[in-house]
């Protein structure tokens, strides 16, 4: 990537992580991208919906949360510099049944999966990088999947903090708690340890 003239552009600067990107495939997603401010609380995804997107978090944080028994149960986290969707909308095309929320004001850059999807065809060498997301993804989950099956809670707070360190000061005990499948009290324990 030569053109400097799209350097601003965070989706641009994770794509191009995954390989190479000519000038004119960066002048085309740079085209198709679109910018969002989104408030605390306010939600990317809903489950149920069908919106297919790529984001990447210029600043801010995000929650991914499915609903079980009426309580909500975290899955995972997102920071700045990082691509995130959901799956099933992206490659299923299917309804979502995880909920994507912002845990503080945030800026994202999005663009959709019909805009990926045609500048797959436009431009070969974004096969390439597409595959070495999708397979980055399948890596996470199965990480996670273990975790879950494997790891004491403790454990899982101790990954977490490696993962993600500045998650404490950016999101409330409980989100933690939940994400790691144990509860606040259980969570205050194993940090004062």
């Amino acid at each position: 990537m030569t053109d400097q003239a799209h350097i601003g552009n965070p989706l641009i600067q994770q794509l191009s992580k995954y390989g190479y990107l000519s000038d004119e495939a960066v002048k085309e997603i740079d085209r198709r991208t679109n910018y969002f401010l989104k408030k605390k609380n306010e939600h990317f995804l809903k489950e149920g919906q069908n919106l297919s997107s790529y984001f990447v978090i210029a600043k801010g944080i995000i929650r991914v949360y499915f609903r079980r028994n009426e309580k909500e149960v975290n899955a995972w986290f997102g920071e700045e510099n990082q691509i995130f969707g959901s799956i099933l909308p992206i490659y299923a095309n299917k309804p979502s049944f995880e909920n994507i929320q912002f845990l503080e004001d945030s800026e994202i850059y999005a663009i959709s999966s019909d805009d990926l999807n045609e500048l797959y065809r436009l431009y070969p060498e974004l096969n390439l990088i597409g595959r070495k997301i999708a397979e980055e993804v399948c890596i996470i989950l199965e990480e996670r999947a273990v975790s879950l099956h494997t790891e004491s809670a403790t454990e899982r707070y101790e990954t977490l903090i490696k993962q993600q360190p500045n998650l404490l000061n950016r999101i409330n005990l409980g989100h933690i708690a939940s994400y790691l499948g144990i509860t606040q009290e259980t969570l205050s324990r194993i940090r004062k340890l």
